[in-house]
């Protein structure tokens, strides 16, 4: 259970409160739909392990991250549980436009003792955030979370979106509407997915 993406090493401390966050998911899935029923079996890989490479992708020093969508919690909690470890200087913020999964977050954050701030607002919304990193996961089509992404990114910022086997299809979409320099890298979890790393965005 205590297995992360390749070189990512984590205290004994940092991993428990991975731990306590999947024992909130499954408590608070319950009530409210944070994650579907099935996954719930193999929340620690097909979720955390999912999120905790969209962090390493980037592997962040210092800024801001904003999470867009952040839902449960995946990947926002878990860049924030790391960062607060391996990059304390990055400050993360989950945007979630539905207010029972935004108290879930804090509930998180308070439980877990992880800074973090919650936006509950609709992405669109929400002021430009001028984020140095940008994440989302299972959350739209590639060429609409560039459409966010140019809201939300500073100039010179890094985009990471997780994507499954369609990947392909949504990037030849993508870029009949936006211009971007994108690196692929293949899943940690799942062969057929990658996390695309998008910068030097601009529309066509």
């Amino acid at each position: 259970m205590s297995d992360l993406p390749p070189g990512l090493d984590v205290s004994l401390e940092t991993l428990d409160k991975l731990r306590t966050y999947a024992d909130l998911v499954r408590k608070w899935t319950r009530k409210i739909n944070l994650v579907s029923s099935r996954s719930l079996e193999t929340l620690w890989d097909r979720h955390i392990v999912d999120s905790a490479q969209v962090y390493s992708v980037v592997a962040p020093e210092r800024g801001s991250w904003v999470d867009l969508g952040s839902g449960g919690g995946f990947p926002g909690v878990v860049v924030a549980i790391l960062a607060q470890e391996c990059a304390p200087e990055v400050m993360v913020s989950c945007v979630e436009s539905d207010q029972r999964k935004a108290a879930f977050l804090r509930t998180v954050s308070r439980e877990t003792s992880t800074p973090m701030q919650v936006h509950d607002a609709r992405i669109e919304a929400l002021e430009p955030q001028n984020a140095d990193y940008l994440s989302a996961r299972a959350l739209a089509p590639l060429a609409d979370l560039l459409g966010f992404a140019d809201r939300h990114l500073a100039s010179g910022g890094v985009a990471v979106f997780p994507k499954g086997a369609r990947h392909q299809q949504e990037l030849t979409e993508a870029r009949k509407l936006w211009q971007f320099k994108v690196e692929e890298i293949t899943s940690c979890t799942d062969g057929e997915a990658v996390v695309f790393k998008i910068g030097a965005l601009s529309r066509v």
